[in-house]
């Protein structure tokens, strides 16, 4: 089994995802164009519980996995990783299976009881097998994640979107005749169909690589009492996170557009900034977690490995490589976001949004840390850590967001602002956290001095360039271009980014001189 190294598989995850939030980005386009927001509207309607039903379904058992099955594979002890890959398995499916059926059973109550709108029990209904197929196909992708191999993954979340795009898209353009409902429904059946796909690529990826695995050394087997047991240790806060981060979301829903009523605005203008909010400012914002999400999944086992060896040196070389390249990747998103916030917000028909944007990309590269330092943590084992700061950065923040959201002088500002701290607050305790847990330090010149000065660079190319593209799309991708271009020639040459880094990449690495 072949050696690959946390960048290599970031690397990996990276394109996978760059592919997939492109992909996204392009059907969320054709749905608004050509189905209608009534449809998309009452297909997002179910995916709150969707979602609650998948957390109480895998119960962070994935990230327990890829914790275990690296560990075992770092000692050696590969018919334990297995043994741990199957438990899971039926676990998995078990759980899936009878959370499907029962959602099924009782989706004609939960339509008329719990949604607003009774036309999306057709959507719920379509929805609910997928909650078993999301739930095996997380195993395989813990697994393969523990195995530091991203490949399999990428694949198959590649195959998912462009099966979901495509059938989605047509069925619901088909069935759009029937009534708004029915194109609902398509939306759902296209999400059904590409999670189907991305199981059957993961599980043939799997059965390829199977005997290959099982014919390394093997050790004494774990008993089911003990793998359940220290699931259950890794997965439970885990699981508490994500329910914590589901309730949060929720939570926010309702205050944001009841305090922008009380700072003076119409209960349909407080929803319209609501929707525009989420759906222009956070798209915006959360498109560069593309880099931070692929880090994040890769640290994982990466630092569970040198943890299980008691490598601390590699552990905190590992952590302050992937928190530098986070900063490296964050700031030139997060400057063209704050610079040119009103064309990307135009796009989205969003233009009163922009000021919003900018102060979200002040504090977005605090987003961004806390996601890769909580994969660090959760690869060191102190998984609770996360779910801790996550409430002590809530209990500030949601004072400070309905203040602030209440004030006609601030209004939906307050709420940026206030998110802003919020990703500060986690940020701070998730480093603090690492370099006390590990003895990593904090090194301003790499983390924070050479980024910026390549920041700098950008921003003087944006303010001379601007006037002479005119502010035309075209312009735009250049300036783009060029910005990102003298960001790189500057970190090249005050030693942010070295030929060892580059060398490191996959496909552009083998292609640079020793």
């Amino acid at each position: 089994m072949s050696k690959r190294t946390f960048v290599y598989g970031a690397t990996i995850l990276l394109g996978a995802n760059l592919i997939n939030r492109l992909l996204g980005f392009a059907y969320q386009y054709l749905i608004m164009i050509n189905i209608g927001g009534e449809a998309y509207g009452l297909f997002n309607m179910v995916f709150p519980m969707y979602m609650l039903a998948l957390v109480i379904t895998t119960a962070g058992i994935p990230l327990a996995i890829a914790k275990m099955v690296s560990e075992e594979v770092s000692l050696g002890r590969l018919s334990n990783a297995q043994s741990i890959f199957r438990l899971s398995f039926w676990l998995l499916s078990i759980s899936g299976a009878i959370v499907s059926i029962a959602l099924y059973f009782l989706s004609p109550y939960i339509a008329h009881r719990v949604f607003s709108d009774p036309r999306v029990i057709n959507v719920f209904l379509i929805c609910t097998p997928a909650i078993f197929i999301v739930s095996v196909s997380s195993v395989f992708r813990g697994y393969f994640q523990g195995l530091q191999n991203m490949i399999p993954t990428a694949i198959s979340q590649i195959c998912e979107q462009i099966i979901r795009v495509g059938v989605g898209y047509t069925i619901a353009l088909r069935l759009l005749d029937k009534g708004v409902e029915w194109a609902a429904a398509g939306l759902a059946l296209g999400m059904l169909a590409g999670e189907f796909v991305g199981l059957m690529a993961i599980m043939l990826q799997y059965h390829r690589t199977k005997p290959k695995i099982l014919d390394e050394i093997t050790a004494k087997a774990y008993s089911s009492r003990q793998i359940l047991s220290r699931l259950w240790q890794l997965a439970s806060p885990v699981t508490a996170g994500r329910l914590l981060a589901t309730g949060l979301s929720s939570l926010d829903a309702i205050l944001i557009p009841l305090r922008l009523q009380v700072a003076g605005y119409s209960a349909r203008e407080a929803v319209t900034l609501f929707g525009q909010l989420g759906g222009s400012a956070f798209t915006l914002l959360t498109f560069p977690s593309v880099f931070t999400f692929a880090l994040a999944t890769s640290l994982v086992p990466a630092i569970s490995e040198a943890a299980a060896k008691r490598q601390l040196n590699v552990v905190r070389a590992r952590s302050a490589e992937a928190i530098r390249l986070t900063v490296l990747l964050g700031i030139p998103c997060l400057i063209i976001l704050f610079y040119f916030s009103r064309p990307l917000t135009a796009f989205f028909k969003s233009e009163d949004i922009a000021p919003i944007l900018r102060v979200l990309a002040l504090g977005g590269i605090f987003s961004y840390i806390q996601q890769t330092t909580t994969g660090i943590l959760q690869g060191l084992g102190k998984v609770h850590l996360p779910v801790l700061h996550s409430i002590i950065a809530a209990i500030i923040r949601i004072p400070v967001l309905i203040y602030l959201t209440g004030l006609p002088q601030w209004g939906l500002r307050g709420t940026a602002w206030a998110f802003t701290l919020g990703f500060f607050i986690m940020a701070v305790l998730n480093l603090m956290a690492i370099s006390r847990y590990t003895g990593m330090p904090l090194d301003l010149q790499r983390f924070v001095l050479q980024p910026l000065f390549g920041g700098v660079g950008m921003l003087i190319v944006f303010q001379f360039l601007d006037p002479i593209f005119n502010r035309h799309i075209i312009g735009y991708l250049g300036e783009f271009i060029i910005g990102i271009a003298l960001y790189s020639i500057i970190l090249l040459l005050n030693g942010g980014v070295t030929l060892a880094d580059l060398r490191r990449l996959p496909w552009i690495g083998k292609f640079l001189p020793p």
